[in-house]
């Protein structure tokens, strides 16, 4: 028996090294399943989105993140991304004119799945039901809000009125098999009369019907301690945005202006290339209780290059 499991382990090992058994290290490692947003590569889905996905899929991605205006999206929602489609470059979002059983076909060809979208505050107010059937047809749970309206933002009485509100779109997501996810965008992270609007949110809503999605750049670009969030709030966060920072930079402003954001673009970088502690922060994100990973580089301008170095620098943890 000793020398039959000596052999076992000897050629366990060989076999492990030549790459030939059906468990890889990315899938051993600290992040099993690696997620990509693809607000990373807009204009190559816009021209071809079978072969974005097969690209992918190639770097070794296996969930993405969608995001609107879709088909069934609220007509606010399409009116306000055409306004400001002259400056992005492109047009595409959503299914990309496909339809949605055309995605989910192209996305199963290519071994990916798709766990969660982002979606607009007037869809989810009033359109939860739409959500639900596209939901069924896809196969994602979680409904991410990609940014807080600015009139929901600029009082402690208007986060707090967002709490409320959060309140009742998740009890509508529940009710169609949904999660409903907020993701913060830098503001809101900064004290307001000694109340921090993120704490307030997270302190005002019901833990059973609103989760959170953290954006790591725009969370360092506020100011505020990742970690410390996920320390004090376990379980609340179960998505998160990785992305690495060139050097530790903040926004200008409280983080609320569009044009604060794009001013710190350039300070995006792949991950494992920045001054983030990426190793720490991921491991302590999973143990508070993340369950989805995505890499997110905003349209980044070499996708071949630099998510390739993202994903080969996250399965080496």
């Amino acid at each position: 028996m000793i020398m039959k499991r000596r052999t076992f382990l000897q050629t366990t090992a060989a076999l492990t090294a030549a790459g030939l058994l059906p468990w890889t290290q990315a899938e051993a490692g600290l992040l099993p399943s690696i997620g990509i947003n693809l607000f990373s590569i807009p204009k190559m889905l816009e021209k071809d989105f079978r072969g974005g996905m097969e690209f992918l899929s190639r770097l070794g991605f296996r969930e993405i993140e969608l995001y609107g205006p879709f088909p069934f999206s609220s007509e606010v929602a399409k009116q306000n991304w055409a306004k400001v489609i002259p400056a992005l470059g492109f047009s595409g979002s959503g299914y990309y004119g496909k339809t949605a059983t055309e995605v989910k076909s192209i996305l199963a060809d290519n071994k990916l799945s798709t766990p969660a979208i982002h979606t607009d505050f007037e869809t989810m107010r009033n359109h939860m039901d739409r959500l639900g059937e596209a939901g069924q047809t896809l196969g994602f749970t979680y409904i991410g809000l990609p940014s807080l309206p600015a009139e929901f933002r600029k009082t402690l009485d208007d986060y707090k009125r967002a709490a409320d509100e959060f309140n009742r779109i998740g009890a509508a997501a529940k009710k169609v098999g949904l999660r409903f996810t907020y993701h913060n965008h830098g503001y809101g992270l900064q004290p307001i009369n000694n109340v921090t609007p993120i704490h307030l949110i997270l302190e005002n809503t019901d833990p059973k019907l609103v989760f959170f999605e953290m954006d790591l750049f725009w969370t360092m670009a506020g100011g505020a301690d990742p970690i410390e969030l996920f320390a004090k709030y376990p379980g609340r966060y179960h998505m998160m945005h990785v992305k690495d920072m060139k050097k530790k930079a903040r926004f200008s402003g409280d983080g609320g202006d569009p044009n604060q954001w794009i001013e710190l673009f350039p300070y995006m970088t792949s991950a494992g290339e920045g001054v983030l502690d990426l190793k720490t922060i991921l491991t302590k994100a999973k143990a508070s209780g993340v369950k989805h990973f995505f890499v997110e580089q905003d349209m980044v301008a070499d996708p071949e290059v630099s998510l390739k170095k993202s994903i080969n620098y996250l399965q080496t943890l």
